[in-house]
């Protein structure tokens, strides 16, 4: 990976799977293709909207060493890395980094509820032992341990982060990390409920960290360009505003239900969630697929509407 910092849209992509459940390598393929080709700066395979809680190990080793061989030089591609604790997680780092990853994620191992200073050490202990560029996932919602800038300007420090996300909904946490210039791209969730989009990118955020990328990646990539001049925050203001009943659409349902089934609505590679999760139907779904076609998105990708359900009228 390019010693460049990263800025942009950094789109966390769905895991594909056929009809039989299993990983679906050829849409991976194609949805990459799509992103690539449409602005998006880089992608994170395995985060939370690729379902990587349930996925088996051996599916993400083999999702590793498949998808890295798929890489280009124009979009790096970021792992989810995240084990139950410091040891899985540092191997599972350094198998992505033996075959070929750019960069991994990380966010705090979920369920324990560790402490603060437990989980700083344990983003220091793993950068310690590997040479792979890193990222932190700041993600209270999900696994009940939430860093405040004290630590995460601390663990900073250590030359292998190089990403850091947030998706807590404090602006002045933000505020307070920009502040201090740490040699890391700060990113924030798209998430239009958390808030933190205008304030990151008004701050001198770098970009955004995000899922409805998925559908919309040009629209992401312009609301993720960093600030240089009055065009980009014009820009940034009339897509972002345009862009709003999408973004609350794709968080109307627990990360990925909603963009995953839209994606599959759309005709895009993507395949069904996997169980206990279902997708969404009926009116639920037509809503999504309704502002897909008042934005004129469905023109602008080619998408193909499927059948749906149960559409209200």
């Amino acid at each position: 990976m390019s010693s460049k910092m990263l800025t942009g849209s950094f789109v966390a992509l769905i895991t594909p799977f056929n009809k039989d459940g299993s990983v679906d390598f050829g849409a991976f393929r194609t949805l990459l293709k799509f992103q690539e080709d449409r602005g998006t700066s880089a992608v994170l395979i395995m985060g939370s909207t690729g379902e990587t809680s349930m996925l088996a190990p051996e599916e993400k080793k083999q999702i590793i060493v498949e998808t890295a061989k798929m890489k280009t030089p124009r979009m790096p591609i970021f792992f989810g890395c995240t084990g139950n604790n410091t040891e899985a997680t540092i191997a599972n780092v350094r198998f992505a980094a033996a075959n070929g990853a750019d960069g991994a994620i990380l966010a705090a191992p979920a369920y324990i509820c560790a402490p603060e200073s437990d989980i700083e050490r344990f983003f220091l202990d793993v950068a310690d032992a590997t040479d792979l560029p890193l990222g932190i996932y700041n993600n209270p919602p999900r696994v009940k341990s939430d860093l405040h800038w004290n630590h995460l300007l601390r663990i900073f420090k250590h030359p292998n982060y190089v990403v850091h996300k947030e998706s807590t909904a404090r602006v002045g946490q933000v505020a307070q990390v920009l502040a201090a210039r740490p040699k890391v791209s700060v990113m924030c969730c798209d998430s239009p409920n958390l808030g933190l989009v205008v304030p990151t990118m008004s701050l001198g955020g770098h970009g955004t960290a995000n899922m409805t990328g998925n559908i919309a990646p040009t629209e992401l990539a312009i609301i993720s360009t960093p600030w240089t001049s009055y065009a980009e925050a014009e820009n940034f203001k009339t897509t972002y505003l345009k862009l709003l009943p999408l973004l609350h659409f794709t968080y109307s349902a627990i990360n990925p239900v909603a963009v995953k089934s839209l994606m599959k609505a759309l005709s895009l590679p993507a395949g069904d969630l996997r169980k206990p999760l279902t997708n969404l139907d009926g009116e639920a779904l037509a809503k999504g697929v309704r502002i897909v076609q008042e934005l004129g998105l469905d023109k602008q990708y080619g998408y193909k509407v499927g059948p749906i359900s149960a559409v209200a009228a």
